[in-house]
């Protein structure tokens, strides 16, 4: 069971694939423009985007949720069936492509694949470090970490992403949500906690790096 959050301006297309969705006990999200379902990205696991939107296209969309959430699956529908047009969805962020008019139930399978490929990023293991989202566990060199629900969901965003810069601001939006307290200092304070548990000198780090001025990284050969 996911949040999808499905974006198209045509009616008929947000009621069936929302019907076929909530078949699979999903939770469905809808949006009929582009600034609405940029809005509830957010809210979602998923996204399925059309191309052409009123306002903040498709294409834009995927877009800046790559650039903000790297492992957020994206599927994109759009009546342009080009070899070059498919291309261009997929290197812009999309995960994957239908092209319409398609088969609902095309649509879920894509989907069902989607949410079994982000299901598998739900463990890290590196560096001795071992987290599994599914148990909320965390062990390093084979000693489990005492963390915080917070501690644990930045130190899971990071390690998805070695090499990866995060600025506060993302992470903020990323970790704590809807629950923003607005205030980038409460990340640095976080951090010091977590760097303590897992024992990090900071002139040298074992995993996480400051980038100065910008926020966080996990080293990527941690």
């Amino acid at each position: 069971m996911a949040r999808i959050l499905i974006v198209d301006d045509d009616p008929a297309i947000l009621e069936i694939l929302g019907a076929y969705l909530r078949a699979e006990r999903h939770t469905v999200l809808e949006a009929q423009d582009g600034l609405t379902g940029q809005a509830r990205l957010n809210e979602s696991d998923l996204a399925i985007l059309d191309w052409m939107l009123p306002g903040v296209s498709g294409l834009d969309l995927a877009r800046q949720q790559r650039r903000d959430h790297p492992d957020f699956p994206i599927l994109l529908l759009t009546a342009r069936g080009e070899e070059e047009d498919k291309l261009r969805g997929l290197e812009v962020g999309a995960d994957d492509y239908v092209t319409k008019p398609f088969s609902p139930r095309e649509v879920v399978a894509r989907v069902r694949a989607l949410l079994r490929r982000a299901r598998i990023q739900d463990s890290v293991a590196t560096g001795g470090l071992q987290l599994d989202e599914r148990t909320r566990t965390a062990t390093l060199d084979g000693q489990e970490l005492s963390l915080s629900k917070l501690e644990f969901d930045l130190l899971l965003t990071l390690a998805r992403h070695p090499g990866f810069v995060w600025s506060r601001d993302r992470l903020l939006e990323r970790v704590w949500g809807a629950d923003f307290p607005g205030v980038e200092r409460v990340v640095d304070v976080h951090m010091a906690g977590l760097r303590r548990k897992l024992g990090e000198n900071p002139e040298q780090p074992r995993f996480i790096e400051t980038v100065r001025g910008v926020g966080y990284r996990f080293r990527e050969e941690a």
